[in-house]
Formats: C-alpha cells, sequence, structure tokens
C-alpha cells in the first residue's frame, strides 16, 4: 500500500510551507512566529484556510502576518539532450 503522503501528492498536493506571526495579548510588545509544513493545493490552499479559521476562532493570539511558500513535489520531468560522451581515463 501506497504512502498517504505520497497518495495526495499524485492527487496534486505540493509541500506548504506557512510562517505565522503573532502577537499574545497578555505580551502585546512580542512578535512570536509559528512554522509548520502540510501537504495542500494551490492557489486555493483549502487545509491553510480552514487552520486559519481555526486560529480565529479557537486561539486567542492576534495574527500580524501568513508567509506562504508551496512546492509541487511531483510534476513533469526536466530532460536535457547530451551532445556528446566525457570519456576519463
Amino acid at each position: 500500500m501506497a504512502d498517504s503522503d505520497f497518495q495526495l501528492q499524485m492527487q496534486g498536493y505540493g509541500l506548504t510551507t506557512v510562517m505565522v506571526h503573532f502577537w499574545m495579548p497578555d505580551h502585546r510588545s512580542l512578535l512570536q512566529q509559528f512554522l509548520f509544513q502540510q501537504y495542500d493545493v494551490a492557489p486555493r490552499y483549502p487545509r491553510l484556510s480552514q487552520f486559519l479559521d481555526f486560529w480565529r476562532t479557537d486561539i486567542e493570539a492576534v495574527l500580524h502576518s501568513v508567509s506562504v511558500a508551496h512546492n509541487q513535489l511531483i510534476g513533469p520531468t526536466e530532460w536535457h539532450a547530451v551532445d556528446g560522451v566525457i570519456t576519463i581515463n
């Protein structure tokens, strides 16, 4: 049986890295950072949207900014033609 992460990649999911900057209500002068990775579908990011909705409703921290990086891990292969052969010794 295939790994569930591999199955997600075959369905079009890519690795998404998210960096969230936030303040806690009791430490407004301290900007904190939360970094995590998950598989998600760009450009809609349904899993990220679900996480941010949860953050807004259930966590007492105030969001400052959210940065997203996404990489489609499985895609068309890159092929380069070779014009010659190099022989060593």
